[in-house]
């Protein structure tokens, strides 16, 4: 018996009447659709309620009443803003300068062993981040490391960088450009890689140094990059959570001096404030709802401004 295979079905005979390009994406887009826009929209709803799953209450914009009327709540969310925007402000003039600074010696040609440098800049991000955290927590203890920097004659770094108010969040802050610092070198490389090897020759034989080619030609080539780094950066920093929990715990010690927007939301709508430990879902929500605004209003200006124009 001879079998006839079945005749497939064509993307146009699937979806009938769609255009071309959403035939293709239709897939991928319901899935965004199912595990990304409905929830958000969703955490958009809940901000409006109070309660827990088994007895929730509509209380319209009691919630953002609290978060900004006055009182512990808003002390809290207040402290934790500004502490996220010193922790973006060090990634953007430690991280995001060395990632390019990096790229820039690792685009040179004449560089031996540019492979091996930027295997090394990029391995720690291969790393987990609660193990790094909790090896830097080790590192930045003075009872583990004292007799270590002494007999080195590093007496001066014996000092408990995590335990004082004035210096937690940076060392944080450092901790975390530290491992993320590849991501950005990584993404200036590629870019620096697509500048035309004639203008640079060109400026050149004008006489034009190393810093001119840069700062003239590969700068303004690479802005639109610059733009991509800078908004990952700023969207990534504002949700950071995990290098804080890893090194100082939820909590934001000393004192909520490393309390992030991450940290807060954390605390608040899911595992609960303590003592009570109980989580306020609708106050949690708010939080995520503001901060999702927050940074569309600095995302959007930001890729409109670096984008090429045509």
């Amino acid at each position: 018996m001879l079998l006839i295979p079945k005749k497939r079905r064509s993307i146009p005979a699937l979806y009938p009447g769609a255009p071309y390009w959403l035939r293709y994406i239709l897939p991928a887009l319901l899935v965004y659709l199912l595990f990304m826009a409905w929830p958000l929209l969703d955490s958009v709803r809940l901000s409006f309620y109070t309660g827990n799953a088994a007895n929730r209450s509509f209380t319209g914009f009691s919630n953002y009443v609290r978060l900004f009327a006055g009182g512990e709540v808003t002390d809290r969310y207040w402290g934790a803003f500004g502490q996220t925007w010193y922790f973006f402000a060090i990634h953007m003039l430690v991280q995001n300068v060395l990632g390019l600074l990096f790229a820039a010696m690792l685009s040179n040609a004449t560089l031996r062993g540019r492979q091996v440098y930027q295997t090394i800049i990029f391995l720690p991000t291969t790393l987990a981040i609660l193990v790094t955290g909790y090896l830097w927590k080790l590192i930045l203890n003075p009872l583990w490391t004292r007799d270590v920097l002494t007999g080195a004659g590093l007496g001066a770094l014996v000092y408990p960088w995590l335990g004082e108010a004035s210096t937690a969040l940076t060392a944080v802050s450092l901790v975390s450009c530290w491992q993320w610092v590849g991501i950005p070198t990584v993404m200036f490389v590629a870019a620096m890689g697509n500048v035309p090897g004639d203008l640079l020759e060109a400026a050149s034989i004008e006489g034009a140094n190393t810093w001119h080619q840069f700062r003239h030609i590969k700068l303004p080539i690479i802005m639109p990059v610059v733009g991509i780094v800078t908004i990952l950066t700023f969207v990534n920093n504002f949700n950071a959570f995990d290098a804080v929990f890893a090194m100082t715990g939820p909590n934001g010690p000393p004192n909520y001096k490393t309390d992030l927007i991450g940290t807060l939301f954390y605390r608040v709508g899911m595992a609960g404030q303590h003592p009570v430990a109980i989580p306020d879902t609708g106050l949690g929500a708010a939080i995520a709802t503001v901060t999702f605004f927050m940074l569309c209003c600095g995302v959007i200006p930001t890729l409109k401004r670096t984008q090429t124009k045509e």
